[in-house]
């Protein structure tokens, strides 16, 4: 079969822009590994002075259409926005509306972490989950109010505590933050495990929960690459994940 861009060096199977937030150091990386080869993931920051984390967020998608000017003439075959919170705090209908523009703008289709989430949801046919975020309760509970107005049941959520209410300390946890926190969780309700936040580690703890507790568990990054793999046409691998694989080889090497 061939590639859809085989005239490209590099991307020969899509280049990807993907918006991080500015101190994020996971989203990237973790997103690399997700992506299969034949895929440029090509990576912009999402830039405030704002000092309030939840106004900081929804800044980031507001302003995404001028952050994505970065790219110049460079012609992207699909978007990834990278900061779910912003998703949470502004609902669906306004982010929808925000993609739709810069669709039309850019002709690539955009992705943010909570519709991939939403759709990731869908594919796997969980109604009851259980959440497990790192962020402020404000977006704790604007989280919740998303998934809740999409139809979902949250049937537990448990928020992560950092080490200040600054959410760039959320860049200081690790994989073993989620996986701990998790392990504190009564999922007996729940039909599978939403890891959310770009900033927080977690695929050695998706690797490690899925066998342990015998239900999906699903992160944004996860379901932000398996979202974009889907617009770029791209078939899933078989594999221990439902929902995408060929990472796992390539977590040991971030």
């Amino acid at each position: 079969m061939s590639l859809p861009h085989s005239g490209r060096e590099y991307g020969s199977r899509g280049r990807v822009g993907l918006a991080v937030p500015q101190a994020n150091p996971t989203a990237e990386p973790e997103i690399a590994a997700l992506m299969p080869a034949g895929v440029s993931l090509l990576a912009t920051r999402l830039t405030s002075t704002e000092p309030d984390p939840p106004t900081r967020f929804i800044g980031y998608l507001e302003n995404l259409d001028a952050t994505l000017r970065s790219y110049d003439v460079l012609q992207l075959d699909a978007v990834g926005f990278a900061c779910s919170a912003a998703s949470y705090l502004l609902g669906a209908q306004r982010e929808a509306a925000i993609v739709a523009g810069i669709e039309a703008r850019i002709g690539a289709p955009v992705i943010t972490g909570g519709m991939a989430i939403r759709a990731a949801l869908a594919a796997l046919g969980l109604q009851r989950i259980a959440i497990v975020a790192p962020y402020p309760a404000v977006v704790v509970a604007a989280g919740v109010a998303y998934f809740e107005a999409a139809g979902h049941e949250v049937v537990v959520h448990h928020r992560v505590v950092t080490r200040t209410a600054d959410t760039r300390s959320i860049y200081e946890l690790g994989s073993a933050d989620a996986l701990a926190a998790a392990r504190q969780l009564d999922l007996s309700r729940a039909d599978g495990l939403l890891l959310t936040g770009t900033g927080m580690p977690t695929l050695a703890a998706i690797e490690t929960l899925g066998p342990e507790l015998g239900r999906p568990v699903l992160s944004t990054n996860l379901c932000l690459a398996w979202a974009v793999c889907r617009a770029l046409g791209l078939e899933a691998l078989p594999g221990p994940h439902p929902l995408l694989n060929g990472w796992q080889a390539r977590r040991v090497l971030l």
